[in-house]
């Protein structure tokens, strides 16, 4: 076969690039992909749960599923969510576990640019260049719900996430679980790297960023999810998200579905 005759090498596949409207309350079951997988939430917001922790999607926040990663998804206000896949051998994020990104206004257009139904692919895949390089330099934000894998860390997390407004110190935890509190320490700094007290204010964050983008009150959130002042929540969600929670529902929920907020 002459030179001229050989056919020509097609351009490889590109994974699946979507975007999709859905419902408050919707559940995306347990699954997994060949490819990586970035999410991101221009409204609403998704909770990304994996056998290591849950991570939240919102609109200033964006989730990296490496390939072959079981996972699920929840979602909290009715939610326009963008999929963009990845060649497993092409990640310009690191491909050992998810990771949360800050979103600024370029990545988010570009992400929603990607998502587009018809595009070309030429143009895909041009899109797709500028979003890798922007990737390699995107903010990596730690916030993450992790899953104990000790059963009494298990224990302890659940009874303290079933009433988030009753502040639980140390020693009653201890106590409910049934050990003692030097060892209920070490295994929330050996499995989770941090303190209880900062473990318990994690998990006050994530739930308020899932009440508030279901349209809750900053006040009523702030007593669901333990603190003794709405102005001491407005300072700790303003100091771990970069935002205020008021800021924070106002670009998570749709506006024209909400009355008007009371504080802020």
């Amino acid at each position: 076969m002459s030179q001229n005759s050989r056919q020509p090498i097609p351009p490889p596949t590109i994974p699946p690039a979507t975007a999709h409207m859905h419902a408050a309350g919707e559940t995306i079951h347990r699954h997994r992909h060949d490819y990586h997988q970035l999410l991101y939430v221009s409204t609403g917001v998704v909770s990304v749960r994996t056998e290591r922790g849950t991570w939240v999607v919102s609109s200033q926040r964006a989730v990296w599923t490496p390939a072959t990663t079981w996972h699920e998804h929840r979602v909290y206000g009715e939610s326009w969510v963008h999929t963009i896949g990845f060649p497993p051998d092409e990640a310009p994020l690191p491909d050992g576990s998810p990771t949360v990104l800050a979103v600024d206004g370029l990545l988010r257009e570009l992400f929603i640019a990607c998502t587009e139904p018809d595009l070309p692919a030429p143009e895909l895949r041009r899109l797709r260049a500028v979003v890798n390089d922007r990737l390699r330099r995107a903010d990596v934000q730690p916030l993450t719900l992790p899953t104990a894998q000790d059963p009494r860390l298990a224990h302890a997390c659940r009874a303290v996430e079933a009433d988030l407004s009753r502040p639980r110190p140390l020693a009653w935890l201890a106590r409910r679980v049934g050990v003692g509190e030097r060892t209920l320490t070490r295994l929330f700094r050996t499995e989770f790297g941090m303190t209880y007290p900062q473990w318990r204010t994690s998990t006050r964050v994530f739930h308020a960023m899932l009440q508030l983008a279901e349209g809750a009150t900053v006040t009523g959130t702030a007593r669901r999810c333990g603190w003794a002042t709405t102005s001491a929540f407005i300072d700790t969600f303003a100091r771990t998200m970069g935002q205020t929670p008021g800021a924070y529902r106002n670009a998570a929920v749709r506006t024209d579905a909400l009355e008007p907020a009371q504080d802020s």
